[in-house]
């Protein structure tokens, strides 16, 4: 009992810097790769959007064009091509320790936008919590995703960030 409770005080005075350093780390090698790859297919030149990123983010308004961006509003554009930049920054500001609350915070906001785009826009399963299918199914995925991302928005960066080399978050002592 007594080496129990030693170790959950030792996991209680290190926890404000391990979870935020292991969600980065986690991160940064299982998605990372993943929005970057599906940032890139969102450009065809900096300021160009890809046919493809219409399809993935406006579906029912890119078939409703006849599948012509040319049908589609200033709006669209932008809208694309700023989803697209954030698909790029704010996971490598995750990954930096840049403003990491900041960034954690957009990219929860861009996982819902992507959730509800894959469950509405292109039909995916959104699945049901706790369903043991986690693998195919937006909800427990996202879900996993999102909870990562709070660790992030609520505990900062770490202490081998950017943000704490700049100052902007502030150094936590162990009790």
């Amino acid at each position: 009992m007594i080496l129990h409770l030693r170790a959950i005080a030792i996991l209680d005075r290190h926890g404000d810097w391990l979870l935020p350093s292991l969600a980065r780390l986690v991160f940064g090698g299982v998605l990372l790769a993943y929005f970057l790859a599906s940032a890139l297919t969102k450009f065809d030149g900096p300021f160009t959007p890809s046919v493809g990123a219409y399809a993935q983010i406006f579906p029912k308004a890119f078939e409703a064009a006849g599948y012509d961006p040319s049908g589609l509003s200033f709006w669209h554009d932008l809208v694309v091509l700023a989803g697209g930049y954030a698909e790029i920054l704010l996971p490598i500001l995750i990954v930096l320790g840049l403003l990491t609350r900041l960034a954690a915070l957009g990219m929860m906001g861009f996982v819902l936008v992507q959730s509800l785009t894959d469950v509405h826009g292109h039909g995916a399963d959104a699945g049901a919590w706790f369903d043991r299918a986690s693998d195919a199914l937006i909800l427990d995925q996202r879900g996993l995703w999102l909870v990562l991302l709070a660790i992030l928005l609520c505990k900062g960066a770490g202490p081998l960030s950017a943000d704490r080399y700049l100052g902007v978050e502030p150094v936590r002592l162990a009790a």
